[in-house]
């Protein structure tokens, strides 16, 4: 599986097996969704500490099981897909969570939320031309997003550290997904061209 983060092409890998550690790591991130949510719409300062544990630990499933299929090659086609799908619900689920709390202004979720799911969608779309993997930008993204989101969850008069934060986050968001899209266009362009010069 790739790790989290935007991607820029790279050489395709040989595939592993369905069963294997990095793939069931990421099906215990999608598990923990719900857990996270009910526990953060439960009232109390426990129960919001009890759900920034969970999101921390599902966090950190997205960084071992990244690092388990770059050096064990544990890259598979299931992988490929659920990863990002899991990376998607953890941190969308939080922001949508936050935002319905009133935590969070609505339109910083909207804004992460359209440029996560549109470069999901448009990171299929061009696969074809190549094989996907994660970009420094895309690292800083998730990594920035991740700090944002549980200094919102975390209980405590910190609201200067959450908006300086998400702040940090939402900009890197919207920069690398500008990149992002770029770097599809001349995957897809370069695609393109080396049909037409093949004759298909």
């Amino acid at each position: 599986m790739p790790a989290s983060g935007d991607p820029i092409a790279t050489p395709a890998v040989a595939q592993a097996g369905l069963l294997n550690i990095a793939n069931l790591l990421t099906v215990v991130r999608l598990l923990l969704v719900p857990v996270f949510l009910w526990l953060l719409f439960t009232d109390g300062t426990g129960w919001r500490i009890a759900a920034l544990l969970v999101f921390g630990v599902a966090s950190f499933t997205d960084r071992v099981d990244g690092q388990l299929a770059r050096s064990r090659n544990l890259v598979t086609d299931f992988g490929k897909i659920a990863d990002p799908i899991a990376d998607k619900a953890l941190t969308g689920s939080a922001l949508v969570g936050l935002s319905l709390l009133g935590d969070l202004w609505w339109w910083v979720t909207v804004v992460i939320l359209v440029r996560e799911i549109g470069i999901t969608l448009l990171r299929f779309v061009v696969i074809r031309y190549g094989v996907i993997a994660a970009s420094r930008g895309g690292k800083l993204k998730t990594m920035l997003q991740v700090i944002a989101i549980g200094f919102y969850v975390m209980p405590g008069p910190i609201d200067p550290l959450r908006w300086v934060t998400m702040g940090a986050a939402l900009v890197v968001t919207v920069v690398t997904g500008l990149d992002y899209v770029l770097k599809a266009w001349r995957l897809w362009a370069d695609g393109r061209a080396g049909r037409t010069s093949d004759g298909r």
